[in-house]
């Protein structure tokens, strides 16, 4: 982490002889978790380029519409790239998991209890428009956020007291409780937006003109809901700066918006845009041919990873009434043959994920151990007594298509929940009422894969209807948790991080981030003692798996899969660097070849 200074405050001597004391810290680097990689003096990642040049055009596909420039507004569909356009205090690179080093702000001070902490603003730094950027900046972008910005903000940092600034370079947060998470994350999270140009403008309402940014790109030009573009700006004053050089080298970036995932997969091969990022395995096996590919102008490529998985599955909203019961959300599970479909749509080219901490030291696998234990012992009579004796695993089929002893299981856990079999539909007991839900989605895609599943529930007796919408109804409803089910990724977790709470505790239900609808008070207490305990490695060992642990015997999702690489295909202009970040595809660190472009169709040189 280089050199920090810490200079006593003071202390105060009772006549018990207790002394209270705090120090400062004074450094150029953030550290959340571990040790930072980089030395204060570093001047570039390892993972760039420092020498790559800034030139062309890149235009990517996006799936769906936008009507309007506010990521951060309560309701809408933003522009793909938004809330790029605003920088952030501090830069977390792709190669570290939690250290923040200087963009906006040039130096950190605070008090190691955490009470405190102050950031140096870098005097060069500017808006687009050329206005500085200051320390009132900052303390307006909070305020602002506070009050209109959506529910899980304000929640998450209910414990800042106040963001002020002290002169025009200097803002301070001053914590109600003590926070050191907190603190750190407004430092590296903190978007800071133009006072000038968002003070008579509502935060939660949608943005129909582009707004002043500080990033490295700003918007040029734009169709509502057809396609945006960002150009690198030529006066961008952090251009220079350790954690920019080597990064950004795009002239011009494009998003072209298409109705669906297969049509865009037609563009892309006939030449609309550059670069594409598989996820869908029928494709990458079937689709990626034709002349473009044989005369040599796209290429595809696997690129291994060794980052965490996101965990991808069907999303059961517990707070829907049929999914209530773990029981039945533990039958439904029987319902996926993955071994079928990885072997018949997916050409075995997945793995099955059974963890939210995938990949990591932190994934629950065998049976507890003793540091789990003792957290997990306190609450022996909330949770499912399988959790201390078996390990969490999905169902598993012989791949045949045929899953007959896997719908016995799945009858007498319905059966043990309150429903039977009558007349081949699955019923109520009590009421009548046949087990009934939708699963909704936006894209064709998501479809493919929920009609085997489909077809399954059905052998069940259970109606499972697929409802298709456009991305701004989904995004609505999702939002209103107006659904039963959907096809959606947590996000990996590289260790078990403060995020966690936003996405599971019960203090963020009304947050789409919960998109399960949680509601446990074992899931609340480990997910707050993790946010407590980010300074002890043995404790959130403990933790991370002790929380993933009651996760997977919650049956919150029914599993979906995961693959160890990056599916890439591109109109072969690129080059990247000889080292890729570990948690990262890295392409923001790409750019163009002058020389290689030459030698393709106009339309994408």
């Amino acid at each position: 982490m280089g050199i920090v200074r810490k200079i006593v405050l003071g202390c105060t001597l009772a006549l018990t002889a207790n002394y209270a004391s705090a120090a400062v810290v004074e450094t150029s680097v953030l550290v959340g978790f571990g040790e930072a990689k980089y030395q204060p003096d570093f001047t570039h990642f390892d993972y760039v380029n420092p020498d790559a040049p800034k030139y062309g055009t890149v235009t990517f596909g996006q799936v769906g519409t936008y009507d309007n420039f506010n990521r951060f507004a309560s309701r809408g569909v933003a522009a793909a790239a938004s809330g790029e356009l605003y920088d952030t205090l501090m830069y977390s690179p792709a190669d570290e998991i939690d250290a923040y080093y200087p963009l906006i702000a040039e130096s950190v001070r605070y008090s190691d209890d955490y009470t405190w902490l102050e950031l140096k603003i870098n005097p060069k730094a500017r808006f687009h428009d050329g206005v500085p950027i200051t320390a009132h900046d900052v303390a307006f972008t909070f305020d602002k956020f506070m009050k209109e910005g959506v529910p899980q903000y304000r929640i998450y940092y209910q414990d800042i007291k106040s963001v002020t600034a002290k002169d025009d370079l200097t803002v301070r947060i001053d914590m109600a409780k003590p926070n050191r998470e907190k603190l750190f994350s407004f430092a590296q999270s903190a978007r800071v937006l133009p006072k000038h140009f968002w003070q008579e403008r509502n935060l939660s309402e949608p943005l129909s003109e582009p707004p002043v940014g500080s990033g490295a790109y700003k918007i040029t030009d734009y169709k509502s809901g057809q396609s945006v573009t960002y150009s690198l700006a030529d006066d961008y004053w952090a251009k220079d700066l350790p954690v920019n050089v080597g990064r950004k080298n795009f002239k011009t970036i494009r998003y072209d918006y298409y109705r669906d995932d297969t049509v865009m997969l037609e563009a892309f091969k006939a030449g609309e845009f550059d670069f594409r990022l598989e996820s869908s395995a029928k494709f990458w096996a079937n689709s990626y041919t034709g002349a473009n590919f044989d005369n040599g102008y796209i290429i595809k490529q696997e690129i291994p990873h060794q980052k965490p998985e996101s965990t991808q599955g069907f999303v059961f909203n517990t707070k829907s009434d049929v999914f209530k019961d773990p029981k039945v959300r533990e039958a439904l599970t029987y319902a996926m043959d993955f071994e079928w479909m990885n072997k018949n749509m997916f050409y075995d080219q997945y793995k099955r994920t059974r963890s939210f901490f995938q990949n990591t030291d932190y994934e629950a696998k065998g049976l507890p151990s003793e540091g789990e234990l003792a957290i997990l012992n306190q609450f022996k009579d909330k949770l499912p007594p399988r959790l201390f004796t078996e390990e969490y695993q999905p169902p598993v089929t012989d791949g045949s298509g045929r899953i007959r002893s896997q719908m016995r299981t799945a009858f007498k856990l319905l059966k043990e929940a309150g429903w039977e079999l009558k007349n081949k539909v699955m019923v109520n007991k009590q009421t009548g009422e046949p087990l009934s839900f939708e699963l909704l989605i936006y894209s064709p895609t998501t479809e493919r894969i929920a009609i085997p599943v489909q077809k399954n529930m059905s052998l069940m007796g259970i109606d499972m209807k697929i409802r298709t919408v456009d991305t701004t109804q989904y995004i609505k409803r999702l939002r209103d948790r107006d659904f039963d089910m959907v096809s959606s990724p947590f996000s990996e977790n590289a260790y078990p991080s403060p995020n966690l709470m936003i996405v599971w505790n019960s203090n963020y239900l009304d947050s789409t981030y919960n998109t399960a609808g949680v509601t446990d008070p074992v899931v609340d207490y480990l997910t707050s003692e993790i946010a407590k305990n980010q300074q002890d490695s043995a404790k959130l060992l403990d933790l991370g798996r002790a929380l993933d642990r009651v996760l997977q015997w919650g049956f919150y999702i029914i599993p979906q899969w995961h693959s160890g690489t990056y599916r890439v295909a591109m109109w072969d202009k690129f080059e990247r660097p000889d080292v890729m970040p570990k948690y990262d595809l890295g392409q923001d660190t790409w750019w163009i070849s002058q020389e290689k472009a030459m030698k393709l169709p106009e339309k994408r040189r």
